[in-house]
């Protein structure tokens, strides 16, 4: 059958009707890259990315095997299903790159971040920034007699969260490490 002869509404998947096969909903992905650590290879990774018009929501970048030179970049990026799978595929093209894993795409993953957050204030906003820090599990880590800068680790949601609660209390400035991620079980 041509491409011609497919009635309107068929079923059939061709490669003229691949919007069938593919949503237009973005969804939120995390990747994990092994690549040879040596000059210009983040350069390139990034550089795919904003080649393309694609955003980077959250990028940390680490050297995993110092005798074997490998780092390990994890991005996490937001697209459709077929943005997330061309970026993949053109990561995995990129020659110093040995292994593309779609985190989320390959069943559950373990994701964490760090963030550092100064709160400012005074009297009874002390107070309660120090009770929300207790209930988040955050951690002092540096106290003046005008701020607090508390150390919380957790999933970027949980990181949010506290954020949001710290903002009337005095929240001046927060730091954070972007997303580290580790696939579940084998």
């Amino acid at each position: 059958m041509s491409a011609l002869q497919i009635k309107k509404g068929s079923t059939k998947h061709s490669a003229y009707n691949l919007r069938s096969t593919f949503s237009d909903v973005e969804e939120t992905h995390t990747i994990a890259v092994l690549v040879e650590n040596e000059p210009g290879v983040l350069a390139r990774v990034i550089g795919l990315f904003s080649g393309r018009g694609y955003n980077i929501d959250s990028l940390t970048v680490a050297e995993v095997d110092h005798q074997g030179r490998l780092s390990r970049i994890t991005i996490v990026t937001t697209g459709t299903p077929q943005v997330i799978e061309q970026i993949k595929a053109q990561l995995g093209r990129i020659v110093p790159v040995h292994e593309v894993h779609d985190l989320t795409a390959e069943g559950g993953s373990v994701e964490r971040e760090l963030a550092l957050l100064k709160v400012s204030g005074t009297n009874d906003k002390r107070v309660e920034a120090l009770r929300l820090a207790d209930i988040f599990r955050a951690q002092v880590v540096d106290s003046t007699l005008e701020s607090f800068v508390f150390q919380i680790t957790g999933t970027p949601e949980k990181v949010d969260a506290f954020a949001d609660l710290m903002r009337p209390l005095g929240l001046s400035e927060i730091a954070r490490t972007g997303v580290a991620a580790l696939a579940r079980g084998l």
